[in-house]
């Protein structure tokens, strides 16, 4: 676990601590944004259109996360009514917390792409270290939030593209979705299935593959 860090290697567990504080807070931030953006400005009222962590951090998702690996950050509140785009406001604003995901990965690889080429730096630097984690934790985050089951992300995107004709199979996903993602975390969690698993480290070693090509 990670809070095991804390004991054997506590400057480790400091960089990981700050890579996943970034990682929620920039993921959280750009659905604030979104939001705004699309003229709600419910999220900037609560105080969430903000870099400050402690808006973005809900503590029982970041213990979890601390004691087994699996956490959340704090929902970000929105109000449809006020999208101006009607019929993509939703999925914009939703697909804005993975984007920002996305685009941390870009940065952060070019960063250490080049001190690697143009430094004498190691692995077991700190600062490459904490580079390498802030890259793999934005990659787990955002392919994690766009697997389209309640309460992710991903399901309100689903959901938006998806025709009338299946309101059913949303109405099913809706109830059961929060359901089957929790069995499917403590079947990867507890059980070894790896389905979970496999899927991120797929992207893992894809984007470590580009970083180090």
């Amino acid at each position: 676990m990670i809070l095991g860090l804390l004991f054997e290697q506590p400057i480790v567990f400091v960089a990981w601590l700050v890579a996943i504080l970034f990682s929620l807070t920039i993921h959280e931030f750009a659905h604030a944004l979104a939001a705004t953006m699309q003229g709600d400005s419910t999220a900037k009222l609560m105080g969430r259109l903000t870099f400050n962590p402690m808006a973005h951090i809900d503590m029982m998702g970041f213990l979890s996360l601390l004691l087994v690996g699996f956490g959340w950050g704090k929902p970000v509140p929105v109000n449809p009514v006020y999208f101006k785009n009607k019929r993509w406001g939703d999925t914009i604003v939703a697909f804005a917390g993975p984007l920002a995901n996305f685009i941390s990965i870009v940065v952060f690889g070019i960063i250490l792409r080049i001190i690697i080429s143009t430094t004498t730096l190691g692995p077991n630097n700190l600062l490459i270290s904490f580079l390498f984690f802030i890259i793999m934790i934005n990659v787990v985050l955002g392919v994690f939030n766009l697997i389209p089951l309640p309460p992710l992300d991903g399901s309100h995107i689903l959901f938006n593209i998806l025709p009338s004709q299946f309101n059913e199979l949303k109405y099913k996903l809706a109830k059961n979705g929060p359901w089957i993602l929790l069995t499917l975390i403590m079947m990867d969690r507890f059980l070894g299935i790896g389905l979970l698993g496999g899927l991120f480290n797929f992207f893992q070693s894809l984007v470590y593959r580009i970083i180090f090509f």
